[in-house]
């Protein structure tokens, strides 16, 4: 299910880490720490990121594990392991897997997708991934490796199994291609493997990553809309910089990693890091803004953690403790927006879930 090790180029810490300087506004409260509160008339978060936001490893605040997050949600029942054989079947999502390739599978046969093999069983039904498949985890290459299997299996089953364009796809990609070249961030001297390393990058995965993986990666969609749902990686409007249709979207996110520019795809990846657009005070307008252009009745995303956007947010010393405990997705945005980044980095949960949601 996995690729073997030492595939690739050995990828060790360099100077370049010493030259990545963070800019003065990422240890500053503001959107990072907010909490939405009735009355709060500030502007929703992404609006506050400078023009040149550059992503650190302190993008997000932290979480005071100490405490416990209970978000109770109610989930449609698990598809049944054979689905008719015309029509479409159920829709499932997944929220970022982040190379948790254990409790993915784990996730994967607790609602019926996959057997006690590993193996697709849910017939016809539709899977989702929402992007974000490796760094922080321990086998983000075996992540992919499985998405790309079951894919294969679950078309020939009838149904499919599809993944969408993360942030940490881009930052891989860049790490691969670019190095330590240097790249326009507007805050220093920044590169991607600079940016890879903070954010979480496994060597494991850089020796094991082959070139059906950079394909398969470059070739992922960035927007999709499937049964009303509009599916998107990041809570974020920049998606409207890049198109006013889904196939605009599409088109130009692949031109641009086909152009192999170092800057646009750095400023690709910067813009795919925004996030907490739809958290605060006019989040459902902002959400309004991308139904209103791609089309959709809510949106489906990922990268931003559940308990981020309730704002549990601690300390900076990284209290030792049990973590949030988060069951379900998040319905937020006066209804408009389903987040599904359960926090598995963070001692959360991996979350796989049919849509619709019950009520």
């Amino acid at each position: 299910m996995t690729q073997g090790a030492g595939q690739g180029p050995e990828v060790e810490r360099t100077a370049t880490l010493r030259d990545f300087r963070v800019p003065a506004y990422v240890h500053e409260t503001g959107p990072y720490v907010r909490t939405a509160h009735p009355g709060d008339t500030a502007p929703p978060a992404d609006e506050a990121y400078p023009e040149s936001y550059t992503p650190t490893q302190r993008d997000l605040p932290v979480i005071n594990r100490t405490e416990t997050l209970q978000v109770p949600v109610e989930t449609a029942p698990a598809a049944p392991a054979s689905q008719p054989a015309t029509g479409p079947g159920p829709l499932f999502v997944v929220g970022d897997v982040h190379g948790y390739l254990d409790e993915l599978v784990a996730a994967l046969q607790e609602q019926g997708l996959i057997d006690a093999s590993g193996q697709w069983c849910a017939g016809t039904a539709r899977l989702w991934f929402l992007g974000d498949f490796t760094d922080r985890g321990p086998d983000g290459i075996g992540v992919i490796d499985l998405v790309m299997r079951l894919s294969a299996e679950a078309a020939a089953a009838g149904g499919y199994c599809k993944a969408l364009m993360g942030n940490h796809e881009l930052l891989l990609l860049g790490a691969k291609r670019f190095g330590d070249t240097p790249v326009n961030s507007g805050a220093g001297t920044a590169t991607f493997q600079a940016a890879w390393l903070l954010n979480g990058g496994q060597k494991t995965d850089m020796d094991r990553l082959q070139d059906h993986h950079l394909q398969w990666m470059a070739r992922l969609d960035a927007v999709e809309e499937v049964d009303g749902y509009l599916l998107v990686h990041s809570d974020t409007t920049a998606y409207l910089d890049y198109g006013d249709s889904i196939e605009a979207v599409n088109d130009t996110v692949r031109e641009t990693l086909t152009r192999n520019d170092a800057d646009e795809c750095w400023d690709l990846f910067r813009k795919f890091t925004k996030r907490f657009s739809f958290r605060d005070e006019g989040g459902a307008d902002a959400v309004r803004s991308l139904l209103d252009t791609y089309g959709g009745t809510r949106v489906v995303h990922g990268h931003s953690p559940i308990p981020y956007l309730l704002g549990e947010v601690g300390s900076e010393d990284g209290e030792e403790g049990t973590g949030p405990v988060v069951e379900g997705p998040h319905v937020y945005a006066d209804g408009l927006a389903i987040a599904m980044d359960g926090g598995v980095t963070m001692a959360g949960k991996l979350l796989v879930r049919q849509l619709p949601l019950a009520t």
